[in-house]
């Protein structure tokens, strides 16, 4: 018998998500976690529909992996609560651990192993063996392009070859949501762009994916809805495009910091909000004509683009440096 594609993967992995109806995949209701008096997670209500794929952005130390480690049963919960697929957060926290799948940020596979003896490790902890499990590793390994590589030792891996492999391996169970903690960290935009593939596969077939990632870009790319949190709270929650239509101007005009300085000495002339960032300032206009007739009077170079979801961003947490 022929195994089964890495479609026919996707195809299995969503159907416990689709068969769930309207039933969120995840509801987080008056989520809270205070460290030594301050809140770290304020009560967060977040409601997360089965099927879509969700981006949580935040700057270092908003509450985000705060937030994923109790989703995930890692850190107890203070406050509030969480529901994973209908079932409590962490009264049936085994049950909901069967039913997920996680990437996490740093790779956590075994370098003692090969490629394959990772995934059967893995399954063993899922009670996965015999035909079924053979024909699942075969449908990952496609999946993740590895199907040359089985025998081969992590450290002889390639870093997009490593997530590509941890993505494989958080989905040996099928599991009907997954949490990707900055997945495509490190990677060269060829791979990337490879685990993009992967990802847009699953959301078609109506597996949850829940994404954190400091590339905007990823998370425009990707993403149905995204909440931005701050403080610990959430402060802005949509799709990327109508958080974008919501928070920032249309355009954005870059030039160099010198060049800046030239109009702030008289920043009336300017029909436009301008924020500095690093050795750049950014101008946030609805008419940019206007502001390049200005620019190219006084013979400033500059370049013209859309606003976009790291502009939202730098608007609804600021721009300063964080560690």
């Amino acid at each position: 018998m022929t195994p089964p594609t890495a479609s026919a993967l996707a195809d299995d992995t969503g159907a416990a998500a689709i068969a769930g109806g309207a039933r969120p995949a995840i509801h987080l209701q008056g989520l809270r976690k205070v460290y030594n008096g301050t809140p770290a997670v304020d009560r967060i209500d977040l409601e997360i529909p089965a099927g879509e794929f969700f981006g949580l952005l935040g700057p270092n130390g908003a509450g985000k992996t705060t937030t994923l480690r109790m989703l995930l049963g890692l850190t107890p919960i203070g406050a509030g609560s969480v529901r994973v697929l209908g079932m409590d957060m962490p009264k049936q926290e085994r049950e909901i651990r069967a039913r997920l799948g996680v990437v996490p940020q740093f790779d956590t596979l075994d370098p003692d192993f090969t490629v394959e003896e990772n995934l059967l490790t893995y399954a063993s902890y899922f009670g996965l063996s015999g035909p079924a499990l053979t024909r699942r590793i075969e449908e990952l390994l496609e999946l993740a392009n590895l199907q040359t590589r089985r025998r081969a030792r992590i450290d002889t891996l390639s870093g997009g070859m490593k997530r590509r492999l941890t993505l494989a391996r958080a989905l040996i169970n099928g599991p009907e949501v997954v949490i990707l903690d900055e997945p495509t960290t490190g990677l060269d935009p060829q791979a990337r762009h490879h685990l993009w593939r992967q990802l847009r596969r699953l959301r078609e077939r109506g597996v949850t994916l829940v994404l954190t990632t400091h590339y905007m870009e990823e998370a425009e790319e990707l993403c149905d809805r995204v909440a931005i949190i701050d403080a610990g709270r959430i402060v802005a929650c949509d799709s990327p495009q109508a958080l974008i239509a919501a928070h920032v101007e249309p355009w954005v005009i870059s030039l160099s910091a010198a060049s800046a300085h030239r109009f702030i000495a008289d920043p009336a002339t300017l029909p436009a909000r301008m924020l500095e960032i690093a050795d750049s300032w950014l101008i946030y206009t609805a008419d940019p004509v206007a502001v390049r007739a200005e620019l190219e009077s006084a013979g400033l170079p500059h370049s013209t683009r859309a606003a976009n979801l790291e502009d939202v961003f730098l608007r609804l947490t600021g721009h300063d440096l964080r560690e």
